[in-house]
């Protein structure tokens, strides 16, 4: 997989970010804003911290978008600016006509990324970035990481992986492509449906079906988004690409449950393990991102380990928050 350091940026990167269009936001209300960054959406808290010690940009998944405002108030407890970006055609960018969460080369997304990560570098001046990065935004982050390494100040300070989707074989796909096929389907028929199971993760954690969390179920859906093959071959063009061995520079963090379990209704664990992703194949590709990369392992946690159990969700949110302190830059303000 190319990298994207050659790729047109989602915005003119002469915009000043004053002139970015902030309004009150229609998902979490007023205590939060967001603003439109030419495809995706950039999203904040109101109250922030003036002197932060750094600036946190979360980066969404697959079938999945910004609604943690929990994990916003830790961070800002903790004397960090948060912002987040929904990615192009997802959340809040989600556009008539568009196919949700569909693209055929996650160099699309790594703009966004850029697009916000510079952005809220130039609105928080002199705070370090420490990127966020949940599922497919993980393998996303890590990818336009890597892209970024040889430029001083575009790429992160630190990078957090919350469950990243380092591994096909992680998601179940694997009963239903052939690493051979996928790379001639996805070109040919980069629309044609894969997988269109229905997440039990999702249905189990959203409010209205017993679980803790309110979410939009349009933006987040219980029955998923279908898996098509253009999808797919870009999801398995940047797993290709890691296998072979990335150079983030900078620290990293990779978090996952303690393991993983079916993501059906009969499983006992559902609750408190990852039922998406196999915990054990992100650890062996967990070293190939960089030099130093240091894991964090949550004993009941869930597959968005910011949406666990709160015994697990705590001690995720204090075992990451403690990361980040430790590895600030020692200028960090």
């Amino acid at each position: 997989m190319p990298d994207h350091r050659d790729a047109t940026d989602a915005v003119d990167l002469d915009l000043s970010v004053s002139e970015l269009d902030w309004a009150p936001d229609v998902l979490l209300g007023d205590a939060f804003e967001a603003a439109p960054l030419g495809e995706a959406t950039l999203v904040r808290p109101v109250d922030r911290p003036a002197r932060p010690r750094a600036t946190v940009l979360h980066v969404h998944g697959f079938n999945d978008y910004f609604f943690q405002d929990h994990l916003a108030r830790a961070v800002t407890d903790a004397g960090h600016a948060f912002y987040a970006v929904d990615l192009r055609r997802a959340g809040r960018s989600l556009r008539p006509g568009d196919v949700p969460h569909f693209t055929t080369s996650l160099r699309e997304l790594g703009e966004d990324v850029d697009a916000a990560a510079r952005a809220v570098r130039a609105l928080e001046p002199g705070a370090p970035l420490v990127v966020h990065a949940h599922s497919t935004g993980g393998l996303t982050a890590s990818i336009w990481a890597h892209a970024r390494r040889d430029e001083p100040g575009a790429g992160p300070d630190l990078l957090v992986l919350d469950s990243p989707f380092l591994n096909l074989h992680a998601a179940g796909l694997v009963r239903v492509v052939n690493a051979g096929a996928i790379e001639v389907l996805g070109r040919t028929r980069p629309m044609a449906v894969l997988s269109t199971s229905p997440s039990m993760y999702a249905t189990y954690q959203l409010r209205a079906n017993g679980g803790r969390w309110d979410f939009d179920p349009t933006l987040k859906r219980p029955e998923s988004v279908p898996k098509r093959a253009g999808w797919v071959r870009a999801v398995v063009r940047a797993q290709v690409r890691l296998a072979r061995g990335l150079e983030i520079p900078c620290p990293v963090l990779v978090a996952t449950s303690a393991s993983s379990g079916p993501d059906s209704p009969d499983n006992p664990d559902l609750d408190a393990q990852d039922t998406v992703l196999d915990v054990d194949l992100i650890d062996a590709r967990a070293r190939r991102l960089g030099e130093r990369v240091d894991r964090l392992v949550v004993e009941g946690g869930v597959h968005d380990l910011t949406l666990s159990a709160d015994g697990p969700r705590k001690a995720y949110l204090e075992g990451m928050l403690a990361w980040v302190a430790e590895h600030l830059p020692a200028d960090a303000s």
